[in-house]
Parts: structure tokens; C-alpha cells; sequence
């Protein structure tokens, strides 16, 4: 039975960002491909320069580069920011520095910047 692309879509909203981390990882070894290739072309394609390097400077990614002495702190942040559950969000902490959230509005992220330093950790904005 075929499956429509919402319906595959609606799937992928289910699970968690590590499973779906793990299924991109596997796509790329079957089909000998790699996302961040491929979408990087796309994307400088999109437009000309200056739109791309709009686009760049108002989205930023918030990265977690040491989650500091009350780690139990950042978890609970990286969870009410993320969604993740409690496993996902520690192991998440635990392989610091590694993004929080990618290409969110620079306002969002300086708000998430400081809860997360507020819990004890340190954060990068890229």
C-alpha cells in the first residue's frame, strides 16, 4: 500500500528528533546521499545572494556548547524548548555542543540563550 506524503509527513511528526536523526542517517547510507549536500545547493539556488544572506542573518541556531554544574537545570530547559522527553533531552546535554534548535528568529533564540545560561549552562548563537 502507498503512502501519500502528508501521510508520511504526520508519521514523522510522531517520533522523537533522535529516531528521526537515526532514520536520516540511514536513508543517506542506503542511498549513498547526504542531506546537508543536498540541501545546501538548493538553498543558494533559491535566490540571489542577498536574499540568502537575509534569510541567514535573521534565523540563527542556538547551540548548547556545555551544559555547566546543574546540568539537571539545562535538561529541564532543553526539554520545555524542544519537546524532547527526558532521554532525548539528557542524552542531547550529555554530547554538548550540540544544537538546541536550528533556524529560529533571532529574538526566540536570544530568549532561549538566557534560560539556558540562566539554568547554568553555556550557549553559542550561530
Amino acid at each position: 500500500m502507498a503512502t501519500t506524503t502528508d501521510e508520511w509527513i504526520d508519521e514523522l511528526k510522531g517520533i522523537s528528533v533522535l529516531e528521526l536523526s537515526e532514520r536520516i542517517k540511514a536513508l543517506e547510507e542506503a542511498f549513498g546521499v547526504s542531506a546537508t549536500a543536498v540541501a545546501a545547493p538548493a538553498a543558494a539556488g533559491a535566490g540571489d545572494g542577498a536574499a540568502v544572506q537575509e534569510e541567514e542573518s535573521s534565523t540563527v541556531d542556538v547551540v548548547l556548547t556545555g551544559p555547566g554544574e546543574k546540568k539537571i537545570q539545562v535538561i529541564k530547559v532543553v526539554r520545555a524548548a524542544t519537546g524532547l522527553g527526558l532521554k532525548e533531552a539528557k542524552a542531547l546535554v550529555d554530547e554538548a555542543p550540540k544544537p538546541i534548535k536550528e533556524g529560529i528568529d533571532r529574538d526566540e533564540a536570544e530568549k532561549l540563550k538566557g534560560e539556558l545560561e540562566e539554568a547554568g549552562g553555556s550557549v553559542e548563537l550561530k
